[in-house]
């Protein structure tokens, strides 16, 4: 491949994809589109770090201008895509512009959802941008009360820093623990202790009905009927794809960009990172996944292909989160059904090893405090997929 590139999406996964782009051998034209004024950051230090005032934003950047002038990639930022010419290969952007290429990647990630009622209601944030995490930290002086709507990854790791940073923080959901439904209810239940040990007063297995105040939230009301009382709000109640603005292309939209086993949309398009919903071919499934590690190497998979490669995407998946002092890692797909079982280490002590099974084969491994431990037992995944007879 000589012709020019077109990332769209000045993201982890986009710049990700440039750079895998150039490793590959690719010596012509790579423009990257973002919406954004920055040059692409990493967002998960965002609910941590950044959150937490220990860095400032210039720290979460992914790479120096000095290595992006390396890389020799036009980046276009402050300038969000609008609408794409699948034929032609042409993106239309809301300044104007007309940006077209041999090959489109669209990395154009994802958007939090809202709830009714927090529009125009100063006070209560959600957190994906630069922006919103100064503008969430503005608020964590200490004693304030802040309500996280949302017990997921995001909302806990935002309640484990809002806590730290000494607010007074209140947690409420649907779920009846933390992190419930991503990592079932053995784990759930050692983060809820986790957070109620450290001062975070639990409200879950509730959900919201709307927010109280004029002009400024004062409270969130819950379907209990409590009411919760806020000087700030944080909603963490997951994301959508921003997709939109591919409604006339001709793509296939389902929750993501849909794309076969080599991330694929169209010739000559693909989809790269939380956008994406790809065929996986070791579980003879549509998946879209939102995680920094996946971004990355999706992207090399991508990159890849685009350059004539022919090879199906089928990771094994894996995400992090770090809460107090807690690092939790997890390789594989948790499902509901699956049966939990600790297997290395001892809760009580604090580190220890969860393995996720079903019909007898390992899906997923969490470690919680045991990053070592954990990596090896990831070998027990692939040796049930190899062993899973062929679909």
């Amino acid at each position: 491949m000589t012709g020019p590139v077109l990332v769209v999406g000045a993201s982890a996964a986009g710049l990700s994809t440039a750079e895998a782009l150039r490793r590959g051998g690719h010596d012509g034209p790579i423009a990257v589109l973002g919406d954004e004024p920055h040059l692409p950051y990493d967002r998960p230090p965002l609910s941590k770090k950044v959150l937490a005032g220990e860095w400032e934003p210039d720290r979460a950047r992914l790479r120096t201008e000095e290595a992006l002038a390396a890389l020799d990639v036009d980046f276009v930022l402050g300038d969000a895509a609008v609408s794409l010419d699948a034929g032609s290969r042409t993106v239309r952007t809301a300044a104007g512009r007309l940006l077209s290429a041999a090959t489109i990647v669209l990395a154009t990630g994802v958007r939090p959802r809202t709830l009714p009622g927090q529009d125009g209601l100063d006070g209560v944030h959600v957190l994906r941008t630069v922006e919103d995490s100064l503008a969430l930290r503005a608020e964590l002086r200490p004693g304030a009360r802040l309500v996280v709507v949302g017990e997921g990854v995001l909302g806990s790791e935002i309640a484990a820093t809002a806590r730290a940073a000494g607010a007074h923080v209140t947690l409420t959901g649907p779920l009846a623990a933390p992190m419930a439904g991503q990592l079932g209810p053995l784990v759930g239940a050692r983060l809820a202790e986790l957070h109620a040990d450290r001062g975070v007063e639990l409200r879950l297995g509730r959900g919201v009905t709307g927010f109280t105040g004029s002009g400024r939230v004062t409270g969130v009301r819950l379907d209990s009927g409590e009411e919760l009382p806020a000087d700030a709000v944080v909603v963490a109640v997951g994301a959508v794809p921003n997709t939109e603005w591919l409604a006339d292309s001709g793509l296939r939209l389902a929750d993501g960009v849909v794309c076969d086993s080599r991330c694929r949309a169209a010739p000559g398009i693909y989809a790269v990172g939380d956008v994406c919903r790809w065929l996986d071919e070791r579980t003879n499934s549509s998946l879209r996944l939102e995680n920094r590690t996946h971004a990355t190497e999706q992207a090399g998979a991508v990159a890849a292909n685009a350059l004539g490669a022919d090879r199906a995407f089928s990771p094994i998946p894996f995400f992090w989160t770090d809460q107090y002092d807690v690092k939790i890692q997890v390789h594989g797909t948790v499902r509901p059904a699956a049966d939990a079982e600790v297997v290395d280490g001892d809760p009580a002590d604090g580190r220890f090893v969860v393995r996720y099974r079903e019909d007898g084969r390992t899906t997923a491994v969490l470690g919680w405090n045991m990053p070592k431990q954990v990596r090896l037992r990831r070998q027990e995944i692939l040796d049930a997929a190899e062993a899973a007879p062929a679909r």
